[in-house]
């Protein structure tokens, strides 16, 4: 529930950049991209990660009208609606059944968004991304701790705990194992709480971003998800409301361990604005050219402005991996507009 409290959230955050940091995470970007091309199916490469897309749609962010000002910032600085594309995805780089334990992703492009933005080459495009998982934070504090996951990962099942212990060791194997095993299920993706895990700029200060939703939660969990959320697409609107979790001090909510919830009694949650999705049918004719276009489309926390830049070494990290994702599969050029999908 969203608390109503005196807004104030501490200035005095930092990152900290290892002196190795780019020519470690450009090889990080390049075992992935190897991957990537392993997992093309009919030799097209997918994303990296987040390869398996379960709908795309499209929908309005409206941001809420009295906000407090240190709340009024960049895409949030008035109250307005923003059009915007949906994608909700498996984490996994592979197209496996959605049984399968795994992260779930929901992907927001803003579209119409003025202001300089981050990623070279793109800095006019008017779009501003936000990346979700259904979890508050990482099971990996580091990128190294992630690649290494990933490395263990792609041997396969059968090689996956002695691979893990051989790069981890059997303690820390069974602690990321734990931790893994207690990742909430999703019975339905309209029906649970998105969060970006990791923080990003919010003006002056830091935050991290989530997304709870708005309405009755599903019910029964024996559709695949992407035929449960077509359902509830075709049945009525969905909902979310945005908010924002501010940084407080290094200790509590630290910018670097991407391993760490920040606590809610500490940091709580404050409404931004609410994402609605309009009743649409995606599997119709025009709904299909929308999910192909919204495919091939590269969502990346780097297409902002400064005032929202992703911080810590975690998304730094994604920066250079996302680059050389979207360069081997050839994503689709930055939207001018939202291609409007009803009934």
């Amino acid at each position: 529930m969203l608390r109503r409290m005196n807004i104030s959230g501490a200035t005095d955050w930092k990152e900290t950049v290892a002196p190795d940091e780019v020519e470690r995470f450009e090889r990080y970007a390049s075992e992935l991209r190897e991957l990537q091309k392993k997992h093309a199916r009919g030799g097209h490469p997918s994303r990296a990660l987040h390869a398996k897309g379960h709908v795309g749609a499209t929908g309005e962010l409206v941001v809420s009208s009295g906000l407090p000002e240190a709340l009024r910032v960049a895409v949030f600085a008035e109250p307005r609606s923003w059009p915007v594309y949906v994608r909700f995805s498996n984490g996994s780089g592979r197209h496996q059944r959605d049984r399968t334990p795994d992260v779930r992703g929901m992907a927001l492009k803003l579209v119409g968004v003025p202001g300089r933005k981050l990623i070279p080459g793109l800095e006019d495009k008017r779009t501003q991304d936000f990346l979700f998982i259904h979890t508050p934070a990482t099971p990996f504090p580091t990128p190294d701790e992630f690649v290494s996951f990933v490395r263990a990962n792609a041997t396969g099942p059968a090689l996956l705990l002695p691979r893990l212990i051989g790069t981890f060791g059997p303690g820390r194997t069974l602690a990321l194992l734990k931790r893994l095993a207690s990742m909430p299920k999703v019975p339905s993706l309209a029906s649970v709480p998105f969060y970006t895990a990791l923080p990003l700029r919010f003006g002056t200060m830091a935050a991290k971003l989530a997304l709870f939703p708005v309405g009755p939660s599903a019910g029964g969990t024996a559709d695949a998800l992407r035929e449960n959320l077509i359902s509830r697409l075709r049945s009525g609107p969905l909902s979310w409301s945005l908010r924002v979790q501010l940084f407080v001090d290094e200790r509590t909510t630290p910018i670097e361990n991407a391993s760490v919830v920040w606590p809610e009694d500490r940091a709580p949650f404050h409404e931004l604005a609410r994402l609605t999705l309009p009743q649409q049918d995606v599997t119709s004719a025009s709904g299909a050219k929308l999910e192909e276009l919204i495919d091939r489309m590269s969502f990346d926390p780097w297409h902002a402005v400064e005032e929202l830049r992703p911080l810590g070494a975690m998304m730094r990290a994604r920066a250079i991996a996302y680059r050389e994702s979207v360069i081997e599969r050839q994503a689709a050029p930055e939207p001018d507009d939202v291609v409007k999908l009803a009934g």
